[in-house]
């Protein structure tokens, strides 16, 4: 399991009945979690006292219960990266904060490289990828089809103090993106894609993970540079396993180029009873 562990302004504080509890810097959050199959062992005063709580309906969807006022928004610090937190109306923050592992070892790829890195960002979301890998040094494309997320990712790069870092923001479908950049000849050191479980193709076609995903990786292979650096593949769809995407990466981008494949589950640290939260996965390709 990679666990992202050395966050200060994020926290898992404790686990149980389906939700988690959390520290985003000051403030507390009750967000459910459906591999939390385990009981709350005490649902002391900090369980019932948070500034917001997340309810599912039973017929779909959910809703906040804001118990204590919120700004419209606050800021959690990474190192030296910033991003802006907002409870969105779909449970979420703004930030998966178990892909600090990621943004970690990016980092540290793009500042070892000694030579430019040009990356794309693919389903970028509100850019926590595309902050690392520029803070890195490395040129960034950042495509995602939602134009809400990408102004969120502008303003996140914003206020880590990077927007005058090269990285163009890209409000597009990904397919037709990579489709384009096949026919411009344009290639990529690094390629990042956390693509959805279900989705809309260019054309309308439906987008099924376990159905798309080896066309689509099979796809990039042909906007990687002549060295590539990294490729990697972040996944949050129920059922598919690390040794999948291990063997998607062996079938693509290992037999084209060499290197070596990693990958596991994502975890972030619960703090009140010292186990794992598990995140979802990955498959990492990189050269050797």
């Amino acid at each position: 399991m990679y666990i992202a562990n050395d966050w200060q302004d994020y926290e898992v504080i404790d686990t149980g009945d389906g939700e988690k509890l959390e520290r985003w810097n000051d403030v507390i959050l009750r967000r459910p979690d459906p591999q939390i199959i385990w009981p709350i062992k005490d649902e002391n005063r900090q369980w019932r006292e948070v500034h917001g709580h997340y309810h599912r309906s039973s017929s779909g969807g959910g809703q906040w219960d804001m118990k204590k006022q919120l700004p419209d928004r606050w800021t959690v610090s990474y190192d030296q990266l910033k991003f802006y937190i907002r409870p969105t109306n779909f449970k979420h923050t703004g930030l998966f904060p178990e892909q600090a592992a990621n943004w970690r070892w990016m980092m540290d790829k793009i500042s070892a490289a000694n030579r430019p890195i040009s990356v794309l960002n693919l389903f970028a979301y509100t850019g926590g990828a595309t902050v690392a890998a520029a803070s890195a040094g490395a040129s960034v494309v950042h495509v995602d089809a939602a134009k809400g997320m990408v102004s969120w990712a502008k303003e996140n790069l914003a206020l880590s103090g990077l927007e005058d870092r090269p990285v163009r923001f890209i409000t597009d479908d990904v397919f037709k993106f990579v489709q384009r950049e096949q026919r411009r000849g344009n290639r990529y050191d690094a390629i990042i894609m956390d693509p959805p479980s279900y989705g809309r193709g260019p054309s309308g076609e439906m987008w099924k993970l376990e159905h798309s995903l080896y066309p689509f990786v099979e796809s990039c292979l042909e906007i990687l540079s002549d060295k590539p650096l990294f490729f990697l593949i972040n996944s949050y769809t129920t059922g598919i396993s690390p040794t999948v995407l291990n063997n998607i990466l062996s079938m693509t981008v290992k037999k084209r180029y060499g290197g070596k494949i990693s990958a596991g589950e994502l975890g972030l640290p619960i703090t009140r009873s010292g186990l794992n939260l598990p995140c979802g996965i990955l498959g990492r390709w990189e050269e050797e």
